[in-house]
């Protein structure tokens, strides 16, 4: 992947959406995996990987890491709807 900054969206266990930001997200879903994530993942596992869009700057990736949290549910919701397209998590776990 050229770009190296990541929004990633993951599915907690509960059905909580959990936002957050990496430079290598399926090493960062293992850490939430292995209950050494961030502290909201923590009991909520295991989580599992629904979104991940890739930004140029570390910046633009916060700053949807950022709005992604701030939402309802259900703006969550028709976030991940509306923004399939930019999905790139199958790429990620191809590689």
């Amino acid at each position: 992947m050229e770009n190296n900054y990541y929004f990633y969206v993951l599915r907690c266990v509960d059905d909580t959406f959990y936002g957050g930001f990496s430079t290598n997200v399926l090493k960062r879903v293992a850490t939430h995996n292995a209950g050494k994530g961030a502290k909201y993942t923590k009991g909520r596992g295991p989580v599992t990987l629904i979104h991940a869009e890739s930004f140029p700057t570390k910046s633009d990736a916060l700053k949807a890491e950022y709005a992604f949290k701030h939402q309802s549910r259900q703006e969550k919701i028709n976030y991940l709807k509306l923004n399939e397209k930019k999905n790139i998590m199958t790429q990620l776990k191809e590689e």
